[in-house]
């Protein structure tokens, strides 16, 4: 049956265009020429020169047959070319991969292979890492190896030595790639806004990653509701701490030509890195996981620029943010806005929105409160949490666990030529995150586990997200992750690997470790106290993630919990 309106309107070229965020980068050429776009170290773009080196991008690719339906991986840090991948490579209707330069070779060959990208763009720091890679595609190929263009970015802050090596072996310096393009290459939006704009891999820790196709529409969305609900202003300076080839720097690729900002490259993130940038670009706004914020607040005090010398917009996301970090975060002078997404969901996607009548709280009240996700962005339309047991709405009594789904134009396409993870990750109409989590009284919704992570100690669910948050609370402990470990008596209990500050006597890890269960013992119920501490290093991923199967594999190394401490 049609559907009934006033009138029997069509849409024409004049009033209906596919949603992309490639126009904010027109946009913001014909509006700040003049304005840095992009600063690297010494080397400075205007949005002017941007646009046409993005042209220039998009037009070389073309002249080598790289056009829709094809594929153009990245793998390189956060540097000028990165951030110009966002728009050059969509601008000849190809789609951007950026690839996780933290991934091994054989990860690395799978995703290339899976992606089937034509194109490799390469920082020359990485280039034997790719050159590795694709010799696996190549042992693999059984002689149907057909290599992909190589073009090696350079960078006067690495050894010359990998860039001599890259070009030697055939690869196109990525400066002689954009001359041989042109500057004013009439590049074509999509026709349609379901084309895709860009892949990127899950990090797949238990099987071979996932690959995530996102759409133009969903990306202008969310360029668009970032700068929104964070109250981002025309002209931000924003500082890249977070990789731009996490969920394409959560859309602020884009976001930053909408408001016509500066992209402050930083190439290792590093405490003194983020406090010198704040000095001396006048940094106004940063992204990082927790775990970059833990670095920041625990640095020394010769790396520190303190106090800032004006408020500096922090956005949180990536792991549940303890409320110890958040609550050092404001007390140095940053303003933290937690949000919480996925790959799957163009990055964050709901925000934990402050409230003003929780500006007279204290202090650590307001940390608890802010350490929750929160609700739903403008652009995503629905959001809940369901019971994994019935599919219906779990009670907003803040106790009742269930999976957190979501439902919305910012949402992916699905994953790449896997039709059966898109049956289960869309069952029954909704997004489903594999997030374990309640639903608050004021509708706010709070992780409490990755329904993988949570411990079940003599039938009872544990939450290593709030054993986390209290261990973070003692003052000898820097960072910490809690997983299951076999217990003889209590089926499974908690275990703790904790990384100490710098300045803690290490020498006696015993009384350490029993003093860490004490504190624990005075903020928790019994069942919850870990039985066991182990001190080290935590393994992370490239987005600073900490990885848990990496933990839960030590864990049952060390073996059951023989007597339990209870």
């Amino acid at each position: 049956m049609a559907i009934r309106d006033i009138d029997d309107l069509p849409k024409n070229a004049a009033n209906y265009t596919a949603l992309t965020p490639l126009w904010f980068l027109e946009r913001a050429a014909t509006v700040q020429p003049s304005r840095k776009a992009v600063v690297h170290g010494s080397r400075t773009y205007t949005w002017l020169q941007t646009y046409q080196r993005c042209r220039r991008l998009a037009s070389a690719l073309a002249k080598r047959s790289v056009g829709a339906g094809s594929t153009v991986a990245v793998i390189a840090p956060n540097i000028p070319a990165t951030y110009e991948a966002h728009f050059g490579i969509p601008m000849c209707g190809a789609v951007i991969n950026p690839v996780n330069i933290r991934l091994n070779a054989s990860t690395i060959a799978f995703l290339l292979g899976h992606s089937q990208s034509a194109t490799v763009i390469v920082d020359q720091e990485f280039f034997t890492l790719a050159e590795d890679s694709l010799k696996i595609m190549k042992e693999k190929s059984e002689g149907h190896f057909n290599p992909p263009l190589l073009v090696v970015v350079a960078d006067e802050a690495c050894d010359p030595e990998a860039l001599r090596y890259a070009l030697g072996q055939g690869a196109i310096e990525y400066e002689k790639f954009l001359e041989s393009g042109d500057p004013d290459f009439a590049w074509k939006p999509p026709q349609d806004e379901w084309q895709s704009i860009a892949l990127g891999y899950t990090s797949g820790t238990t099987a071979s990653p996932k690959g995530v196709v996102l759409h133009h529409r969903g990306a202008y969305l969310m360029s668009l509701c970032n700068p929104l609900v964070w109250g981002m202003n025309e002209g931000a300076i924003y500082l890249w701490t977070l990789p731009m080839f996490h969920c394409n720097g959560w859309c602020f690729t884009w976001a930053l030509a909408a408001l016509c900002g500066t992209n402050i490259c930083l190439r290792q993130v590093t405490a003194k890195g983020v406090y010198s940038a704040i000095a001396k670009h006048g940094v106004t706004h940063f992204c990082a996981a927790p775990v970059v914020l833990n670095t920041i607040v625990n640095a020394v005090p010769e790396d520190t620029i303190l106090p800032l010398p004006h408020v500096v917009h922090v956005m949180t996301a990536g792991a549940a943010p303890p409320p110890a970090v958040l609550f050092a975060m404001s007390r140095k002078g940053f303003r933290v806005t937690h949000t919480y997404g996925l790959s799957e969901t163009y990055g964050p996607s709901t925000i934990c929105a402050w409230k003003p009548e929780w500006d007279s709280l204290p202090p650590d009240n307001q940390a608890r409160l802010n350490a929750r996700q929160g609700v739903r962005y403008t652009t995503l339309e629905c959001l809940d949490v369901i019971s994994t047991k019935t599919g219906e709405p779990v009670a907003a009594d803040g106790k009742t666990m269930g999976e957190i789904v979501m439902r919305g134009n910012v949402v992916m396409k699905g994953y790449l030529k896997n039709p059966k993870a898109n049956e289960e990750t869309f069952a029954n109409g909704w997004f489903h995150s594999g997030d374990l989590g309640v639903k608050h009284q004021d509708g706010y919704i709070e992780i409490k586990d990755r329904s993988k992570d949570i411990i079940i100690s003599g039938g009872e669910n544990i939450s290593s997200v709030e054993v986390e948050n209290s261990l973070y609370l003692h003052p000898a402990v820097l960072e910490a992750s809690v997983v299951a470990r076999a217990d003889e008596r209590w089926g499974e209990s908690p275990c703790a690997f904790v990384t100490l500050k710098p300045e803690v006597n290490k020498s006696d890890e015993q009384w350490l470790a029993e003093d860490i269960m004490k504190f624990c013992k005075s903020k928790m119920p019994a069942y919850w106290v870990p039985k066991s501490v182990v001190f080290g290093p935590l393994p992370k991923t490239a987005t600073g993630k900490i990885q848990k199967h990496v933990l839960r594999g030590k864990a049952q190394q060390l073996g059951p919990v023989k007597v339990s401490k209870l």
